[in-house]
Protein backbone atom coordinates (compact mmCIF):
# COMPACT_ATOMS: atom_id res chain seq x y z
CA UNK A 1 0.00 0.00 0.00
CA UNK A 2 1.05 3.70 -0.69
CA UNK A 3 0.52 7.00 1.00
CA UNK A 4 -1.90 9.60 -0.47
CA UNK A 5 -1.35 13.63 -0.39
CA UNK A 6 -3.90 13.40 2.39
CA UNK A 7 -1.82 11.19 4.57
CA UNK A 8 -4.40 8.34 4.24
CA UNK A 9 -3.05 4.91 3.01
CA UNK A 10 -4.50 3.97 -0.12
CA UNK A 11 -6.16 0.96 0.06
CA UNK A 12 -8.66 -1.26 -2.26
CA UNK A 13 -11.66 0.18 -3.07
CA UNK A 14 -14.28 -1.32 -1.12
CA UNK A 15 -17.53 -2.99 -4.19
CA UNK A 16 -21.03 -2.08 -4.46
CA UNK A 17 -21.52 -5.46 -2.69
CA UNK A 18 -19.46 -4.42 0.12
CA UNK A 19 -21.12 -0.52 0.57
CA UNK A 20 -24.88 -2.52 0.08
CA UNK A 21 -24.08 -4.96 2.99
CA UNK A 22 -22.58 -2.51 5.04
CA UNK A 23 -25.50 -0.31 4.88
CA UNK A 24 -28.02 -2.54 4.78
CA UNK A 25 -26.89 -3.84 8.30
CA UNK A 26 -26.55 -0.27 10.01
CA UNK A 27 -29.84 0.67 8.81
CA UNK A 28 -31.31 -2.89 10.50
CA UNK A 29 -29.14 -2.28 13.56
CA UNK A 30 -30.33 1.50 13.83
CA UNK A 31 -33.30 2.27 12.52
CA UNK A 32 -36.61 3.00 13.75
CA UNK A 33 -39.80 1.26 13.16
CA UNK A 34 -41.56 2.52 9.79
CA UNK A 35 -44.92 4.68 10.74
CA UNK A 36 -47.77 5.86 8.43
CA UNK A 37 -46.49 7.67 5.34
CA UNK A 38 -43.40 5.74 4.97
CA UNK A 39 -43.74 3.14 1.97
CA UNK A 40 -45.78 0.57 2.36
CA UNK A 41 -42.41 -2.15 1.62
CA UNK A 42 -41.03 -0.41 4.81
CA UNK A 43 -40.62 -2.33 8.40
CA UNK A 44 -37.47 0.09 9.53
CA UNK A 45 -36.31 3.67 8.72
CA UNK A 46 -33.52 5.65 9.14
CA UNK A 47 -34.61 9.16 8.99
CA UNK A 48 -31.51 11.08 7.73
CA UNK A 49 -28.59 10.35 5.21
CA UNK A 50 -26.43 12.92 7.31
CA UNK A 51 -26.54 10.37 10.54
CA UNK A 52 -26.34 7.60 7.93
CA UNK A 53 -23.21 8.56 6.49
CA UNK A 54 -21.24 9.42 9.60
CA UNK A 55 -22.13 6.09 11.67
CA UNK A 56 -20.72 4.60 7.93
CA UNK A 57 -17.63 6.94 8.50
CA UNK A 58 -17.29 4.78 12.21
CA UNK A 59 -18.21 1.22 10.44
CA UNK A 60 -15.19 1.56 7.98
CA UNK A 61 -12.89 3.18 10.30
CA UNK A 62 -12.08 1.55 13.19
CA UNK A 63 -9.73 3.69 14.58
CA UNK A 64 -12.06 6.26 14.84
CA UNK A 65 -14.47 4.38 16.32
CA UNK A 66 -12.71 3.39 19.11
CA UNK A 67 -11.33 6.92 19.90
CA UNK A 68 -14.99 7.04 20.23
CA UNK A 69 -15.64 4.45 22.31
CA UNK A 70 -12.98 5.35 24.80
CA UNK A 71 -14.39 9.08 25.08
CA UNK A 72 -17.28 7.45 26.10
CA UNK A 73 -15.59 5.53 28.63
CA UNK A 74 -13.73 8.69 29.81
CA UNK A 75 -17.50 10.53 30.44
CA UNK A 76 -18.85 7.62 32.13
CA UNK A 77 -21.49 6.62 29.36
CA UNK A 78 -19.92 2.91 28.81
CA UNK A 79 -18.15 1.21 31.65
CA UNK A 80 -14.50 0.64 31.50
CA UNK A 81 -14.53 -2.90 29.81
CA UNK A 82 -14.97 -1.09 26.62
CA UNK A 83 -11.42 0.13 26.28
CA UNK A 84 -10.66 -3.86 25.62
CA UNK A 85 -13.23 -3.12 22.73
CA UNK A 86 -11.13 -0.09 21.65
CA UNK A 87 -8.54 -2.02 21.84
CA UNK A 88 -9.58 -4.69 19.56
CA UNK A 89 -10.74 -2.14 17.11
CA UNK A 90 -6.82 -1.14 16.95
CA UNK A 91 -5.68 -4.82 16.62
CA UNK A 92 -7.50 -7.46 15.76
CA UNK A 93 -7.05 -7.81 11.85
CA UNK A 94 -10.96 -8.13 10.91
CA UNK A 95 -11.45 -4.27 11.50
CA UNK A 96 -8.37 -3.28 9.41
CA UNK A 97 -10.05 -5.79 6.42
CA UNK A 98 -13.17 -3.65 6.52
CA UNK A 99 -11.44 -0.43 6.70
CA UNK A 100 -12.25 1.90 3.47
CA UNK A 101 -11.32 5.29 4.08
CA UNK A 102 -13.69 7.80 3.00
CA UNK A 103 -13.12 11.86 1.24
CA UNK A 104 -14.65 14.64 3.43
CA UNK A 105 -16.48 17.38 1.77
CA UNK A 106 -18.93 20.14 2.90
CA UNK A 107 -21.01 18.00 5.71
CA UNK A 108 -17.81 15.99 6.72
CA UNK A 109 -16.94 12.17 5.51
CA UNK A 110 -19.00 11.43 2.50
CA UNK A 111 -19.81 9.12 -0.04
CA UNK A 112 -22.66 8.76 -2.25
CA UNK A 113 -25.17 5.62 -1.57
CA UNK A 114 -26.76 5.93 -5.01
CA UNK A 115 -25.25 2.75 -6.69
CA UNK A 116 -25.38 0.89 -3.23
CA UNK A 117 -29.17 1.54 -2.57
CA UNK A 118 -30.09 0.65 -6.03
CA UNK A 119 -28.53 -3.02 -5.65
CA UNK A 120 -30.81 -3.24 -2.30
CA UNK A 121 -33.48 -1.91 -4.02
CA UNK A 122 -33.30 -4.86 -7.18
CA UNK A 123 -33.60 -7.23 -4.69
CA UNK A 124 -36.39 -5.90 -2.29
CA UNK A 125 -34.26 -5.46 0.52
CA UNK A 126 -34.33 -1.72 1.06
CA UNK A 127 -35.44 1.31 -0.58
CA UNK A 128 -34.71 5.40 -1.05
CA UNK A 129 -36.66 8.73 -0.47
CA UNK A 130 -35.69 11.97 -1.52
CA UNK A 131 -37.99 14.67 -0.48
CA UNK A 132 -37.83 18.53 -0.37
CA UNK A 133 -34.65 20.56 -2.09
CA UNK A 134 -31.15 19.49 -2.18
CA UNK A 135 -29.20 22.50 -0.21
CA UNK A 136 -33.01 23.58 2.19
CA UNK A 137 -33.51 22.70 5.92
CA UNK A 138 -36.49 20.83 4.28
CA UNK A 139 -34.49 18.04 2.28
CA UNK A 140 -34.57 15.52 3.88
CA UNK A 141 -33.12 11.52 2.38
CA UNK A 142 -34.42 8.59 3.99
CA UNK A 143 -33.83 4.73 3.74
CA UNK A 144 -36.33 2.38 4.41
CA UNK A 145 -35.44 -1.71 4.75
CA UNK A 146 -37.99 -4.32 4.02
CA UNK A 147 -38.70 -7.45 5.90
CA UNK A 148 -37.13 -9.35 3.68
CA UNK A 149 -34.03 -7.07 4.19
CA UNK A 150 -34.17 -8.02 8.41
CA UNK A 151 -34.62 -11.32 7.13
CA UNK A 152 -31.70 -11.27 4.78
CA UNK A 153 -29.07 -9.43 7.88
CA UNK A 154 -30.62 -11.69 10.46
CA UNK A 155 -28.94 -14.56 7.76
CA UNK A 156 -25.47 -12.57 7.57
CA UNK A 157 -25.77 -12.82 11.70
CA UNK A 158 -25.55 -16.29 11.23
CA UNK A 159 -22.78 -16.24 9.30
CA UNK A 160 -19.37 -16.71 10.35
CA UNK A 161 -17.91 -14.89 7.30
CA UNK A 162 -19.99 -12.13 7.41
CA UNK A 163 -20.97 -11.63 11.10
CA UNK A 164 -18.68 -9.16 11.49
CA UNK A 165 -21.08 -7.01 9.70
CA UNK A 166 -23.53 -7.20 12.33
CA UNK A 167 -20.82 -7.22 16.06
CA UNK A 168 -19.31 -4.22 14.38
CA UNK A 169 -23.10 -2.14 13.64
CA UNK A 170 -24.25 -3.18 16.81
CA UNK A 171 -21.22 -1.60 18.63
CA UNK A 172 -21.89 1.68 16.07
CA UNK A 173 -25.44 2.01 17.01
CA UNK A 174 -24.21 1.57 20.63
CA UNK A 175 -22.08 4.91 20.53
CA UNK A 176 -24.50 6.70 18.42
CA UNK A 177 -27.35 5.72 20.28
CA UNK A 178 -30.30 8.21 19.20
CA UNK A 179 -27.82 11.33 18.21
CA UNK A 180 -29.25 12.93 15.49
CA UNK A 181 -26.82 13.26 11.99
CA UNK A 182 -26.11 16.95 12.70
CA UNK A 183 -24.58 16.04 16.43
CA UNK A 184 -22.67 13.35 15.07
CA UNK A 185 -20.70 15.07 12.67
CA UNK A 186 -19.82 17.60 15.33
CA UNK A 187 -18.36 14.72 17.08
CA UNK A 188 -16.52 13.57 14.47
CA UNK A 189 -14.92 16.86 14.08
CA UNK A 190 -13.36 17.47 17.53
CA UNK A 191 -10.90 15.02 15.57
CA UNK A 192 -7.95 17.77 14.28
CA UNK A 193 -7.52 15.11 11.53
CA UNK A 194 -10.80 14.70 10.31
CA UNK A 195 -11.80 18.96 10.20
CA UNK A 196 -8.53 19.39 8.39
CA UNK A 197 -8.62 17.39 5.80
CA UNK A 198 -8.88 19.12 2.55
CA UNK A 199 -12.82 18.69 0.62
CA UNK A 200 -12.05 16.06 -1.47
CA UNK A 201 -9.25 13.99 0.18
CA UNK A 202 -9.76 10.80 2.33
CA UNK A 203 -9.68 11.48 5.98
CA UNK A 204 -6.66 9.89 7.12
CA UNK A 205 -6.13 7.44 10.06
CA UNK A 206 -5.95 8.53 13.40
CA UNK A 207 -4.51 4.90 14.98
CA UNK A 208 -1.23 5.87 16.08
CA UNK A 209 -3.06 9.13 18.21
CA UNK A 210 -5.82 6.76 19.60
CA UNK A 211 -3.76 4.07 20.54
CA UNK A 212 -1.19 6.73 22.67
CA UNK A 213 -4.89 7.35 24.45
CA UNK A 214 -5.27 4.34 24.98
CA UNK A 215 -2.60 2.76 27.03
CA UNK A 216 -2.59 6.27 28.67
CA UNK A 217 -6.02 4.85 30.42
CA UNK A 218 -4.82 1.26 30.52
CA UNK A 219 -1.58 3.17 32.79
CA UNK A 220 -4.14 4.44 35.08
CA UNK A 221 -7.11 1.94 35.16
CA UNK A 222 -5.37 -1.64 34.69
CA UNK A 223 -6.85 -1.42 31.28
CA UNK A 224 -10.37 -3.57 32.12
CA UNK A 225 -12.97 -3.19 34.81
CA UNK A 226 -16.93 -3.01 35.48
CA UNK A 227 -19.60 -3.12 32.84
CA UNK A 228 -21.85 -0.53 31.13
Amino acid sequence: MTTSSSGALDRPSHTRTQHALRLLVLADRTGEASADGDPSVAVKAVRSELRLQAMDFWMRNPDYLADEVISQVVDGTLGNKYLKVARSLLEDPEPDLHHYPMPRWFYGAYEAIDDAMSLLETYGLATFRRSGTPGTKSHRNQVFITADGVAAVAEVAKDSELDWYTRQADLVALVAGDTVGTKLKERQYEQATYAGTQLGLDIAPIADHVRKRLDGLDATSGGSGGGM
